[in-house]
């Protein structure tokens, strides 16, 4: 049985996504270094009243406190948002609010673009060409996301420490609430599907050719064929 054009992209497709979600998670750390180096950058440069310093690297704790590991695709950030961080009820616990980032929840839009790549037939060349254009096109919006999250949890979420933060830096809760929104709601998904569709046009173009041009099934033809006939009989 000959497949599809499409038959076979959809097979390649379901073996390439995983393979290519997998080599994403497996060099994490490494994929996600220029995400959390742009953003230290960005965030140091236009708001240091609000971000000390930001580092790659977070512990991970189990439910007792204790470090169960050290995670390298983690961003920890040091700020000047003065916070009390007692449970209610106890004595206060002031302190200054260090919170960790993952930047990998903006970052799946790259395997998910390499998947569907690699799954269009083509050559080498080809795909290297379009793999290097997503990860220049995909790392900054994952950087925006990750931008907007961080000033989210120093502004929105610490309450009225962050708002007063915010005023002093002349930063608006809302905008920074529209970015995070847009940031972690859109651009992940958004960005391969346009990147992918922009590159491989030609491709689409030939699966829509393909199906206008494949016949229709036996059985619906003979079965169209058969009640015209009985119609006229009657």
């Amino acid at each position: 049985m000959t497949l599809s054009p499409l038959r076979r992209f959809l097979l390649a497709a379901l073996l390439w996504l995983p393979f290519a979600f997998f080599v994403w998670f497996w060099f994490a750390a490494p994929f996600v270094w220029p995400v959390i180096y742009l953003t230290k950058r960005v965030l140091l440069d236009f708001w240091p009243q609000l971000f000390t310093s930001v580092s790659q690297g977070a512990d991970l704790l189990d439910a007792q406190g204790h470090v169960r590991e050290h995670a390298g695709y983690l961003m920890q950030l040091s700020t000047s948002v003065f916070v009390n961080a007692a449970p209610a009820g106890e004595a206060a616990r002031f302190g200054f609010i260090e919170p960790t980032v993952n930047p990998m929840v903006y970052g799946y839009g790259l395997p998910l673009l390499a998947g569907l790549c690699l799954a269009v037939p083509g050559s080498r060349r080809r795909r290297l060409w379009q793999l290097a254009l997503g990860f220049a096109v995909i790392l900054p919006a994952q950087t925006f996301g990750v931008v907007a999250e961080c000033l989210k949890v120093v502004v929105i979420d610490t309450g009225a420490s962050g708002i007063e933060a915010a005023q002093r830096a002349a930063l608006s809760p809302n905008l920074i609430a529209l970015c995070y929104q847009f940031g972690y709601l859109i651009l992940p998904p958004l960005v391969p599907a346009v990147l992918w569709i922009a590159c491989n046009r030609p491709f689409i173009q030939e699966l829509v050719r393909h199906d206008r041009k494949e016949p229709a099934p036996a059985g619906g033809v003979e079965a169209l064929a058969t009640g015209i006939g009985s119609g006229r009989e009657r």
